[in-house]
């Protein structure tokens, strides 16, 4: 079998010089190639309408030329030899020459000496093709604005006041030119000279059937040439197409495989060589399903974390039920109560808490965000812990600025970001330690850090601490009495708030955690 490789590799190398065109914008693709023909005719119109005029500022200046060379040997001849040379200047020239006297008769023409030079075609005589050639004419004339040209007719009278032209050449003593359009279309070029001194006028007709000839030649290279860039963006447009419609098949043959969830391994191509509108289609949609099955795993994730976490308190609520009933003294019976009473508050606790942390994204979503001074916020979240003795004995010191730290926000929620926080720190502080409260500008941020005098958190547990169910309490607590949601319900609001919730080492190396919540100092409107 012959080798195909090198015809392979020559495809591949005609593919790589398009590639170039995946880098560019769909929308100038598609107008290059649209507009490549039309501007093509266009021009080509121009164009035409420019060649005909230069052919015939060049026949003007020929017939000007013409008929004063005519009229200077005329002048000086005898009639006889004015007859001669205006039959032989007819004959080698193909045009028509006419003498007229000082009152304007005519007394000698080439045609009636001699045999026509050339004669008009008749229009009803022509073929098809001609009548087509001519209505091509008048609407490449219409196109291009050209003026009305006055058609030949021959006057009835043989006079000089019959022609325009030789009534200025007489008054004037100059030559003139007219153009007129023949029967079939071509242009005939009257010029019209003085003769001597002594009145009398020539009038030299020429039919420029070259001109129309060479002008409508052009045209059909023109057509030619549009017909062939026509067919180039056909190709080109059928390419584009294939270039748009394969990747967006290949995209949607994806999007259905994920949507079926028949194979967990299908990837959503990223498209990283193009730069075009189907290449940031392509990794927007793989964004989005990356981020869609980070959702669907975080909610499995989650609700398996919830199935344990409600399990634990039940088996214990369990066995104390079942337990209750084999017990006959009173002070075992008491403990077992207390037990599932426990129990219960623990579980209606970890329903609210999971019931909240469900509904965060989708209330902040929808909520409308109003200015708010953080530094106000966290005075008065502070003063009414104090009045309702939840610090356990802990105080805090507060450092506010005081020009205000205005944010945008939910004021409940983010309030409840800072009584999370503080609640975090009054469980690791020691009795009687102090939990350091600041806020402070930095930038275009505001800073609102929680410091405790705890064991602190080491750093690789730092992100731990923000994931659901995060359950390391001191030693001291009382088990159950938290559900390891708070951290992460609070970095969840803060980042619906644009901020970030961080947990770091206090800044004087002594022992203990700062929870570091940051905010940007702007305001957004959502609703």
């Amino acid at each position: 079998m012959p080798d195909t490789t090198p015809l392979r590799d020559s495809f591949d190398q005609q593919l790589k010089r398009f590639r170039w065109s995946s880098r560019l914008s769909i929308t100038p693709r598609i107008l290059a190639v649209n507009i490549l023909p039309l501007a093509l005719l266009g021009g080509g119109v121009f164009y035409l309408d420019g060649y005909r005029k230069q052919l015939l500022a060049e026949r003007y200046k020929m017939a000007r030329i013409e008929v004063q060379i005519t009229a200077e040997a005329l002048a000086g001849a005898s009639r006889q030899r004015q007859e001669a040379l205006m039959v032989q200047i007819g004959k080698e020239q193909r045009m028509r020459l006419r003498m007229f006297d000082a009152e304007g008769r005519l007394w000698a023409d080439s045609f009636a000496l001699a045999e026509p030079a050339f004669t008009f075609d008749d229009p009803s005589d022509d073929p098809l093709s001609q009548d087509m050639s001519r209505m091509l004419d008048r609407v490449f004339d219409r196109i291009v604005g050209a003026p009305p040209i006055p058609d030949y007719i021959e006057p009835a009278v043989a006079n000089a006041d019959a022609w325009p032209e030789l009534k200025r050449a007489r008054e004037a003593g100059l030559s003139q030119i007219q153009l007129r359009d023949a029967p079939d279309g071509s242009p005939v070029i009257n010029a019209a000279a003085p003769v001597g001194l002594n009145g009398a006028t020539l009038l030299t007709t020429r039919n420029a059937l070259d001109i129309t000839l060479a002008v409508r030649e052009a045209r059909t290279t023109l057509v030619i040439a549009v017909l062939m860039a026509l067919v180039g963006s056909i190709l080109l447009s059928l390419y584009m197409a294939r270039t748009i419609v394969q990747p967006l098949r290949t995209l949607a043959s994806a999007a259905i495989r994920v949507r079926q969830g028949r194979d967990r391994g299908v990837e959503v191509p990223r498209l990283p060589e193009r730069r075009d509108e189907i290449g940031v289609l392509a990794r927007a949609v793989s964004d989005m399903t990356n981020t869609l099955r980070q959702r669907i795993d975080a909610v499995d994730h989650f609700a398996a974390d919830v199935a344990h976490e409600i399990k634990n308190p039940l088996a214990s609520l369990r066995s104390a039920l079942e337990s209750l009933p084999k017990v006959s003294d009173p002070e075992l019976r008491a403990q077992l109560t207390a037990i599932a009473a426990h129990d219960v508050r623990r579980i209606d606790r970890l329903v609210s808490e999971i019931s909240e942390a469900s509904r965060i994204d989708a209330e902040l979503s929808r909520a409308t965000f109003e200015p708010i001074d953080l530094a106000e916020l966290v005075r008065a979240i502070v003063g009414a812990r104090e009045n309702r003795a939840e610090n356990d004995g802990r105080a805090i010191a507060l450092d506010l600025p005081r020009t205000g730290a205005p944010v945008s926000g939910v004021p409940i929620r983010l309030e409840r970001v800072v009584e999370n926080l503080l609640d975090n720190a009054v469980s690791f502080s020691p009795p009687e330690g102090t939990i350091t409260v600041r806020v402070q500008r930095s930038g275009k941020t505001v800073e609102l850090s929680v410091c405790d005098e705890g064991p602190g958190i080491p750093e690789e547990a730092r992100e731990k601490v923000f994931r659901r169910f995060h359950s390391e309490r001191p030693d001291a607590e009382d088990f159950g009495n938290h559900s390891g949601l708070g951290l992460a319900i609070a970095r969840t609001i803060a980042e619906a708030h644009d901020g970030s919730l961080v947990a770091l080492g206090r800044d004087n190396g002594e022992p203990g955690a700062c929870l570091l919540l940051t905010l940007p100092q702007r305001t957004i409107d959502r609703v």
